[in-house]
């Protein structure tokens, strides 16, 4: 398979940005390693391919990377996605939309970052077009990218709640953290490829 984030950030082989990823064999390998875990599973049992691109696509539009999302909605029409859910994806992207990140510290010195922020939720309509399933994993995720300092119990047990079972809750937040690296990892090396010299 083509390294994922060289196809992402349009580096050619044996262009100068090649030359330079390739200074870093392990990130590389690493980074390669993690893609293929999350999205082409040994098992499937308590996320399937389909859950594991839609919460790709949200996070990538979450972050406003239309790239990314396209590379994942690729996925998710492989991974036999109906055009009705990839349709209600689109729909929670466009209303989860802030500026952030929200969140309190602990009492303390960081105190005076806090910001006050809504916390998400999916509306009835596209709530009734993902799935109890989707739509609690996709308040998850809004939760982790702009409420990271916020998280608590109960958000994880509205997992379990919908339905997925505590690996499938390990899953979805390591889903969120991959993409949160990947995407910037994509975004700085788009940069750099723009700007050879």
């Amino acid at each position: 398979m083509p390294d994922v984030i060289d196809t992402l950030a349009g580096i050619a082989p044996g262009s100068p940005l090649d030359a330079v990823r390739a200074q870093r064999p392990q990130a590389r390998l690493h980074a390669q390693a993690s893609y293929d875990s999350l999205f082409a599973p040994l098992s499937e049992a308590d996320a399937t391919k389909p859950e594991r691109f839609a919460i790709a696509c949200f996070v990538a539009g979450l972050h406003g990377r239309p790239e990314m999302e396209a590379f994942y909605g690729s996925g998710l029409a492989a991974a036999g996605a109906s055009t009705a859910l990839q349709a209600a994806i689109g729909a929670a992207v466009t209303a989860a939309r802030v500026e952030g990140p929200y969140g309190h510290y602990p009492k303390g010195p960081l105190s005076a970052e806090d910001k006050a922020g809504p916390v998400h939720r999916i509306a009835a309509p596209t709530r009734d077009a993902l799935g109890r399933r989707l739509a609690a994993a996709f308040e998850h995720a809004h939760m982790l990218v702009f409420h990271p300092r916020d998280s608590a119990p109960t958000y994880l047990q509205a997992l379990l709640d919908a339905g997925w079972s505590t690996t499938g809750v390990v899953v979805i937040s390591q889903l969120v953290a991959f993409l949160s690296y990947q995407i910037r990892v994509v975004a700085g090396l788009r940069v750099l490829n723009a700007r050879p010299a």
